[in-house]
């Protein structure tokens, strides 16, 4: 402790030496404050404490240190530190992704002569973020009260100061007026034009309020304007932006939009915090009063200014309102995969029963697809297009794909957790939920299996007759037989990566409809002159809506079709052993194997592949369901309690194994715990 003083002391004085820059002496200091880890809080609040106590007690050395950093601070341009840093600029959301991106490769050249650039040279470590803002405001306070500053000439540096956070302040003001006038918010807030716009209404306001504190300073006014009304606009401000959110959540969002409302919230919040600061300055005309207040601004501002290239904090804010209304999409059409009575049970395995049926004929089109030994971009493509069009087809006859499922009802399990109920009722209903899930997930893979292993056998005798020979080869036959062997054939891990396809599936099916819904593409489609006079008003109409209430679930079936058959031809291209496996396709060409082995399979090996064909079904619905759950939970804020939950399930397993397996014949909405203590009659 007493050789950190005594370094600390002597840092120091090297502000005093002769010729001394200020600058590179701040850096010294810094560095000597900074922690090794930057979790470690207790190493810097030791060096401010003891820093703190040398200026306190070493009056010569606190006047020249404080004159070093007063006129380190005057002689540099400081709006933009005010205005701009930790604040996303006017560009677009992938061309501020590339900057900062290509700044994390080659930084910009900094220019000391603006103190924003001076603050990144001095705090150069990304972690410098984070020990700053963990420790306590009180030290960073004790350590500004023990400069003394109402020693220094106060009127001079105070007016430096103040008239660098005016100028930030009108700038400020004009940025947030001009950002509500943006086409885009108006747009999505049509009531901007038709109300007096609080974003263009705290202008005048503010440069009434800068022009009377500026009087009020200069001795020319009896008191300061008061800066209540400018911040009861700045919350109606604030409400706006929460409208347009919940608006664009329930209509359709977009990047830009988010990046929008995010730039505007962090003016308001900026204005918000500089005016605290004057109107504590105003109390007294003294910086002590202010303290507080610079702190705040002293900290935030320079953990802002050491994340301006922290790609993962800009897309981690502005993917969120997006990423909400995706997960939600898939929600609300997860919603649909799981079934409740009897009724939807049977009806989601005649849907899945049909699915498997369109799937054999899918997987018989491989067959002949990869059996044509066409040139290899062709091959993938035919193969991409078989199933891309396969699965359209099935959500078009409304059939199920069971893998499909936890993609989308992922986001229903999320929306789930309910902050403003009881915790016990909301993991009970986690958990019936689940066990809803599960059952239907169940029923829709038996309904695929039991109805595309038959229909390839049949398929398969069809064609042995008609060649004359077995279909499909015996070689074919076995190879396929193989790879669905569970732990011979690497088929687990080929199962994780088309769990991985129905996870992106979801995505993308939100993504579509929140599209849809933002560029409002069925009333544009229904706006057309052309197709209504060929079709009919009615009918062109019908398929309007359909492609409102379809088109994320169409690109959805699309893409996950391209994704499975590019996965093997991206392997291929690489030479990369990488491949995928479906239960449905697996099961399918099960079927295809037994026919051509003429049912001649040892019985062990039998075991194994249905053993197979069983596990690579349980890894893509694993994979699947916890990628999209955790996507869903983090759109959502939800933290769901994992252990507690599982404890719930496990409980609700032991005591209605049932609910798992098959629906009641009418559902309760009771809880476990009121189930079990409900008294028998």
């Amino acid at each position: 402790m007493r050789h950190q003083r005594r370094s600390l002391e002597d840092l120091v004085r090297a502000f005093a030496a002769p010729g001394a820059d200020p600058a590179s002496c701040l850096v010294e200091l810094v560095a000597g404050i900074r922690p090794h880890k930057p979790h470690d809080t207790e190493s810097p609040s030791r060096s401010l404490l003891a820093l703190s106590h040398i200026l306190e007690h070493h009056e010569e050395l606190r006047a020249e240190f404080r004159h070093a950093l007063l006129e380190f601070l005057a002689k540099r341009n400081a709006v933009s530190f005010y205005a701009d840093a930790g604040v996303f600029p006017n560009r677009g959301f992938f061309s501020e992704s590339l900057r900062r991106i290509s700044r994390l490769i080659l930084p910009d050249e900094a220019n000391p002569a603006y103190l924003k650039d001076a603050v990144g040279i001095i705090f150069n470590h990304a972690s410098d973020a984070q020990w700053v803002s963990a420790v306590p405001d009180q030290l960073w306070q004790e350590l500004l009260l023990s400069l003394h500053l109402d020693e220094a000439d106060t009127d001079k540096y105070a007016s430096s100061l103040l008239e660098d956070i005016f100028e930030a302040l009108r700038v400020i003001s004009y940025r947030i007026a001009a950002i509500g006038l943006e086409p885009e918010l108006v747009r999505v807030f049509p009531a901007l034009e038709n109300f007096e716009s609080p974003f263009i209404a705290q202008n005048p306001e503010m440069l009434r309020y800068l022009s009377e504190y500026r009087e009020w300073r200069q001795g020319q006014g009896g008191v300061v304007h008061d800066a209540r009304h400018m911040r009861v606009l700045f919350d109606q401000s604030r409400e706006v932006v929460e409208r347009v959110r919940t608006r664009a959540s329930r209509e359709g969002t977009s990047l830009s939009l988010t990046l929008l409302l995010q730039r505007i919230g962090q003016h308001l919040d900026r204005c918000d915090m500089l005016i605290t600061f004057l109107d504590a300055f105003s109390q007294r005309r003294s910086m002590a009063d202010a303290i507080p207040a610079l702190v705040t601004i002293i900290k935030r501002l320079v953990a802002d200014e050491t994340r301006k290239n922290d790609i993962r904090a800009f897309w981690r804010a502005n993917v969120d309102l997006l990423a909400r209304r995706v997960t939600d999409n898939a929600g609300r059409t997860g919603e649909h995969y799981i079934t409740s009575g009897r009724s939807e049970y049977f009806t989601m395995f005649r849907s899945a029963a049909l699915g498997g049926f369109v799937i054999a004929f899918m997987a018989l089109f491989k067959l002949f697809i990869t059996g044509a030994h066409m040139a290899p971009l062709t091959e993938a493509l035919a193969v991409c297009l078989n199933y891309g069009f396969g699965f359209v087809l099935i959500h078009i006859l409304h059939g199920t794909v069971a893998t499909k499922q936890p993609a989308m009802t992922a986001a229903t399990l999320a929306a789930g957790i309910d902050h403003t109920s009881n915790r016990q009722r909301d993991l009970d209903q986690m958990a019936l939920l689940v066990a809803r899930t599960t059952r239907s997930q169940l029923v829709a893979i038996i309904g695929n299996v039991s109805v595309a292993v038959p229909t390839a056998i049949l398929l398969g005798v069809a064609l042995t007759k008609a060649y004359g020979h077995p279909f499909p080869e015996m070689a074919k036959a076995q190879l396929l037989l193989n790879s669905v062997h569970p732990w011979l054939s690497g088929s687990l891990v080929f199962a994780a990566i088309a769990g991985v396809c129905l996870f992106l599936t979801g995505l993308i099916s939100g993504y579509y409809d929140n599209l849809a819904a933002y560029n409002r593409i069925p009333q544009r489609l229904m706006a057309l002159g052309t197709p209504r006079r060929l079709f009919g008003e009615t009918r062109w109409n019908r398929v309007c809506r359909y492609i409102e209430n379809n088109l994320g679930a169409l690109a959805g079936n699309f893409f996950f079709g391209f994704m499975l058959g590019g996965v093997t031809a991206f392997g291929v291209l690489f030479g990369l052993p990488v491949d995928i496996r479906h239960i449905a396709f697996s099961s399918a060409y099960l079927g295809f194997s037994l026919n051509a082995l003429n049912y001649a399979i040892p019985w062990h090996e039998m075991v194994i592949a249905s053993l197979g064909v069983a596990l690579i079904g349980l890894v893509n619905l694993i994979v699947s369901f916890w990628l999209s759950l955790r996507v869903a939970s983090r759109a959502r804020e939800v933290t769901i309690p994992r252990g507690a939950l599982m404890l719930r399930i496990f409980r609700l397993l032991l005591r209605q194994p049932r609910e798992f397996i098959f629906p009641p014949r009418t559902m309760t909405a009771k809880s476990i715990d009121e189930k079990e203590t409900t008294p028998e009659k």
